[in-house]
């Protein structure tokens, strides 16, 4: 391993709950267990899924999918309303457990956390132990099942917990973790979504050992110094990122930058690349982030080849940006707006671009105040 990358040693365990969303109306409803199902709408031709049971799965309905493309795949899939009520509830009983071991908990989203065991003296000190009887308690007071992975960082534990899907747990030690390194597909690193993976797998590098082959220099070289940085600490299984609380963000976009100047016509096949890979990181994003939060603006941002910028806010409407926050995801009505005004920056100036960005700002929850009649204020 090259002396410059160093890799603290913690106990990290990743919870992600099976299905969450549909287990919990599978739960709730017995005679949805049997037949493909989904969480979306609002009808079967509008609308995106936020999530789908393993019966779906199996004919390609995912999650983030346009609902009209699920019922082309499925036309037999049963569309249920999500009930964000009830999913918070059921998420609430499971952090609950989660303090019971540990008061370093990251929650992710509803049905996802990291947990640093590390001080720890349960089972003296087991995290694999830990994980396993924190699933059961899970499963004895909510009904609903969960898998873990267990390493010493974690992005270790995140790959990990994806392994024995569904109500399984998998562990990565430091002696296993090179093997377990070995074949992994850059996809299924985290903060590596499906377009920056094809990008990748066009110039040789799909797993790993791929990355590994090259010498830091050559990758920088290849992929630019923080990108091949992050990459191949990555790729050596280097994650020092710590489980701790952190202040809320005001913002959450994704920049490009191209190397060389892109033509007018170049820039126009990118932009809907770019609005998926911000859909994919967007998914993504730390629930501890959106809690008690709104969307304010779209954001879009673009630089020309003389390194003038320009940056343009969408405003949002409070029902469409409570919708976008809900499922976690890119409506059509948004992906418009965010395409059209970049497709206005390029169309209006000669000049190629540099970088082109896309995102959104968050803001506080107004709290609603109700008014009294005045019989009451009396």
């Amino acid at each position: 391993m090259n002396n410059i990358f160093h890799q603290k040693t913690f106990k990290i365990i990743h919870i992600d709950m099976d299905c969450f969303y549909a287990a919990v109306e599978m739960r709730d409803n017995p005679k949805l267990k049997n037949v493909p199902m989904a969480i979306g709408g609002p009808s079967k031709t509008k609308g995106v899924l936020c999530t789908s049971n393993y019966k779906a799965r199996e004919f390609g309905v995912r999650a983030a999918m346009p609902t009209f493309k699920a019922f082309q795949l499925c036309p037999s899939l049963i569309l249920v309303r999500p009930n964000f009520a009830k999913y918070e509830a059921a998420s609430k009983i499971v952090r609950d457990i989660f303090y019971e071991y540990t008061d370093k908990v990251q929650m992710i989203s509803l049905d996802e956390a990291f947990l640093d065991v590390t001080d720890s003296k349960h089972f003296e000190g087991s995290a694999s132990l830990m994980a396993n009887e924190i699933r059961k308690k899970i499963y004895e007071r909510t009904g609903l099942t969960a898998s873990a992975g267990i390493s010493y960082n974690k992005m270790l534990a995140k790959i990990a917990s994806d392994w024995n899907k569904p109500n399984g747990q998998y562990c990565v030690t430091p002696d296993s973790a090179q093997d377990f390194l070995k074949d992994l597909p850059l996809k299924k690193i985290s903060g590596i979504g499906k377009v920056s993976a094809t990008n990748l797998e066009r110039i040789g590098l799909r797993t790993c050992s791929d990355v590994l082959k090259y010498d830091l220099h050559e990758l920088i070289i290849k992929i630019g110094k923080r990108y091949a940085i992050d990459l191949y600490e990555s790729c050596l299984g280097i994650d020092n990122s710590e489980v701790i609380n952190r202040r809320q963000r005001k913002s959450f976009s994704i920049e490009r930058t191209f190397f060389s100047e892109t033509t007018k016509s170049m820039a126009l096949d990118y932009i809907d690349d770019l609005i998926e890979e911000f859909g994919e990181r967007f998914k993504e994003i730390d629930q501890f982030h959106i809690h008690n939060r709104t969307i304010s603006h779209l954001v879009i941002k673009i630089r020309y080849s003389d390194f003038e910028s320009h940056t343009k806010e969408l405003m949002l409407d409070s029902i469409h940006a409570k919708k976008i926050l809900d499922h976690l995801c890119l409506d059509d009505q948004a992906i418009s707006m965010i395409r059209n005004a970049i497709e206005s920056f390029i169309n209006s100036s000669p000049k190629g671009i540099r970088l082109m960005g896309t995102g959104i700002k968050l803001k506080d929850r107004e709290s609603v105040q109700i008014p009294l009649p005045l019989s009451e204020i009396a």
